[in-house]
């Protein structure tokens, strides 16, 4: 059965290589999930040890000792856009953990003009409609220690679903794969997101199409592509915990985010780009939380051909109590320009403090 399953590891990319790659693909599910992560700027994949994991590195939901459940909500655009996440974790046995995930982004209420204007040129605010355009991911993870002392190892099926409203809608499915390693105070981790390529395959209504085809000269005279496919990410991490005094603890991480393809980040070339990341997270005995964080540092370029560095600097704070917590974080999904930033919140629960 290993044999089998690595053999489709290996065949998968192989087929897909034919196909079309982009660049920017499923974009949605480079948002992050949970308020604590994203205070400190997604700098977690090597230290994240709850049921959040299931995102950042499957294979910190090793740490998970009984059922956890958590959900966030998040507002982006003014409220024009939601994002909105539910997970749940449970241990199979002492060394393996399985948990699942929903992620849903979405805009609602979007005005379809398509018909506001009819053949004689006659306008009728009656003929418009409202659609969403909608984005799913279901994650299904599983999460074994190795045989090595230290050493876990984490992956994440998702299956992608995006619809936009009548007009179109795909189906995609890919893999993510993590490990992660601790010894002493130090904590490393890498996730490989679409390891296999994400593959996404659309179907367009062509009845819809048709009513915009010759709506602007020389534009939409074709029909899109219908095969997407998302190219592999890395994410690295490295991490320390320092024992500051018998209340307070600090940890601190350090993560380098790469894309195969050259980007706007502050590390590109023609073969790769590298997005540094940096967060602490400082504790008062495991119970209220200070976080901080700052990344996404990107090349602007100004109407002179100029170029200024941009970053994103993020905040949070958190509170745990008896297996509740409850965390918040204002961090913004644009990180440049005039983007507003946007409040999360989050709460997990640990069922095991409940069987006290």
């Amino acid at each position: 059965m290993k044999h089998k399953l690595l053999l489709i590891f290996l065949i998968i990319p192989l087929f897909l290589s034919a196909q079309a790659f982009r660049n920017y693909s499923n974009e949605f599910l480079s948002i992050g999930v949970d308020a604590a992560g994203l205070g400190m700027s997604k700098s977690v994949v090597a230290t994240t040890n709850d049921v959040n994991s299931i995102y950042w590195n499957p294979a910190g939901l090793v740490g998970i000792e009984d059922y956890q459940g958590s959900l966030m909500h998040a507002s982006y655009f003014a409220g024009i856009a939601s994002y909105n996440h539910a997970s749940f974790a449970m241990p199979i046995d002492k060394e393996s953990t399985f948990a699942i995930s929903l992620i849903r982004f979405g805009v609602d209420d979007i005005l379809n003009t398509t018909e506001l204007i009819d053949n004689e040129g006659n306008i009728d605010f009656n003929r418009i409609q409202l659609f969403s355009s909608v984005d799913y991911a279901f994650n299904f993870a599983y999460a074994k220690k190795l045989i090595f002392k230290d050493l876990k190892f984490g992956i994440n099926a998702k299956i992608v679903r995006r619809i936009i409203g009548d007009f179109a809608s795909s189906w995609g499915f890919g893999f993510d794969a993590g490990i992660q390693f601790e010894r002493n105070s130090w904590n490393f981790g890498l996730m490989a997101r679409d390891v296999t390529t994400t593959f996404n395959s659309w179907a367009i209504n062509e009845d819809e199409f048709n009513k915009i085809k010759d709506a602007i000269p020389g534009q939409n005279e074709d029909l899109p592509e219908t095969t997407e496919i998302t190219k592999p990410k890395i994410q690295l991490g490295v991490a320390k915990y320092w024992d500051i005094n018998h209340f307070f603890n600090l940890l601190t991480e350090i993560n380098a985010n790469i894309r195969f393809t050259e980007t706007n980040d502050v590390f590109a070339s023609e073969v790769m780009s590298v997005d540094p990341a940096m967060g602490f997270q400082l504790d008062y005995d495991k119970i209220v939380y200070l976080r901080a964080g700052v990344g996404n540092f990107q090349y602007i370029t100004e109407f002179d051909n100029s170029k200024s560095l941009s970053m994103q600097p993020n905040f949070g704070v958190g509170f745990n109590y008896n297996g509740i917590k409850i965390d918040y974080a204002l961090t913004n999904i644009g990180s440049v320009g005039n983007a507003l930033y946007s409040n999360i919140f989050s709460i997990t629960i640990d069922y095991s403090f409940f069987r006290h």
